[in-house]
């Protein structure tokens, strides 16, 4: 199961926000936010998703339906 964890680094070591349970040799992927362009990164990154979930065909067949 993947989970996202908000963290900092501090004095070169990452540090969750939150306490978590790490198991011993977990491998875990990190991705640097730039903190001037926080927004639009997930103004960006939303866009996708938002767009995977609004913008499909499956919808079509209920909106007709509602018109019919």
């Amino acid at each position: 199961m993947l989970q996202t964890v908000w963290a900092v680094i501090h004095d070169g070591k990452i540090e969750p926000l939150e306490g978590v349970a790490f198991p011993e040799g977990a491998k875990v992927i990190v991705t640097l936010l730039p903190e001037e362009d926080e927004p639009l990164f997930w103004l960006s990154a939303s866009k996708t998703s938002l767009a995977d979930v609004w913008e499909n065909t499956e919808d079509n067949i209920y909106a007709e339906l509602l018109q019919g």
